[in-house]
């Protein structure tokens, strides 16, 4: 099995929690070691790994395949375009860039180059989402008249990570919680004709929107996208209406969590939710009217991991790829454009 050699930008929070345990076990991936600036803690948890002094290290190692872009937003565009100049693929995390024309360039030098570029959109392989999309597949609930998905939370108190809460081109929800769920819908829905959005600061102090309601205009269906820090009692963040029936379905996926506690991903039980967040369908199935909760999915980010690894070892198209980002980056722009003028901006 060819095995990529891979390197990360960072050994914070995701890469110890949402890159490296994934990597470990995927046995088509080596895990050579993390760029690291001021702390030294990817040997602690890694050995055998190298803990990279400059970034200038890492493409002078001819023998890294793959980076992953696991820095701040504002950084992205940068970092990945010099992994793509020094000739290694490259993941990059959401948001992909700070703006459209940054995406754009990326995916193009990627396809001039003959790299792979992947944008780390984890979420597509969560358990509740995974669960929503088979319900879709399915055409359980007829003609879509509606969708509402939330990305909701109650924390009133400002992130410690400066580079989150000060004013920067990759800070704010618009860039942290929304490229999540946008990418969720995009995938599910495509693109929309339009963008109407209302993005606000909520939280005393914050500097940085916090508060995002974007409205996805399609041709038959309306998708709405909301993320906030002031939601104590959640509603489903999955409500989805067509003419034959309804799904709710509420946040259940386990894996960050669990990521977070120190415990080790696998290919059999990992990723499974508890049963009392399980969604609720209801529906018309050959003329019967049925209301049922339905049983969910297990997630497992190591799918975007194999994805990654066939679109290098076997020259496969990547999991989430570089147009996907663009396509956010997009709807992001114009939401940004919407709320400021208070108007929906036609794509």
């Amino acid at each position: 099995m060819q095995k990529i050699n891979t390197a990360l930008l960072s050994y914070g929070m995701s890469g110890k929690v949402f890159h490296a345990p994934f990597l470990a076990i995927h046995p088509g991936f080596e895990l050579l070691g993390s760029w690291e600036r001021s702390k030294k803690l990817i040997q602690e948890d890694y050995p055998e790994v190298i803990s990279y002094p400059t970034l200038e290290s890492i493409f002078q190692d001819k023998s890294i395949d793959l980076v992953i872009v696991n820095t701040p937003v504002g950084t992205h565009f940068e970092y990945a375009k010099k992994v793509l100049l020094a000739g290694k693929h490259a993941i990059v995390e959401k948001a992909f860039t700070s703006n459209v024309a940054e995406a754009k360039e990326l995916a193009a030098l990627a396809k001039e180059k003959g790299l792979k570029l992947s944008v780390f959109q984890n979420r597509r392989w969560d358990s509740d989402f995974k669960t929503v999309k088979k319900i879709l597949d399915a055409n359980l609930l007829g003609e879509i008249v509606e969708a509402e998905f939330h990305f909701d939370r109650y924390n009133p108190i400002l992130s410690p990570k400066v580079h989150k809460e000060t004013v920067n081109s990759g800070s704010g929800i618009m860039k942290d919680l929304g490229p999540h769920i946008i990418d969720q819908a995009l995938y599910l829905f495509g693109l929309p004709k339009a963008v109407f959005a209302d993005i606000r600061i909520t939280r005393a102090h914050s500097l940085v929107d916090d508060y995002m309601d974007v409205l996805l205009y399609y041709s038959d269906f309306r998708v709405r996208l909301k993320a906030g820090f002031f939601v104590r009692e959640a509603i489903p963040s999955y409500i989805i209406h067509g003419k034959k029936g309804s799904f709710l379905k509420p946040r259940g996926d386990v894996q960050e969590d669990n990521l977070k506690l120190g415990m080790k991903p696998n290919l059999t039980t990992w990723g499974a939710e508890s049963e009392e967040n399980q969604g609720l369908l209801h529906t018309e199935i050959n003329g019967e009217t049925i209301k049922k909760k339905v049983s969910t999915l297990q997630g497992n980010y190591y799918d975007f991991f194999e994805g990654v690894y066939q679109s290098i070892a076997n020259d496969k198209l990547e999991p989430v790829s570089a147009q996907d980002g663009v396509n956010v980056m997009q709807i992001i722009e114009a939401a940004i454009q919407s709320s400021e003028q208070m108007k929906a901006i036609n794509l």
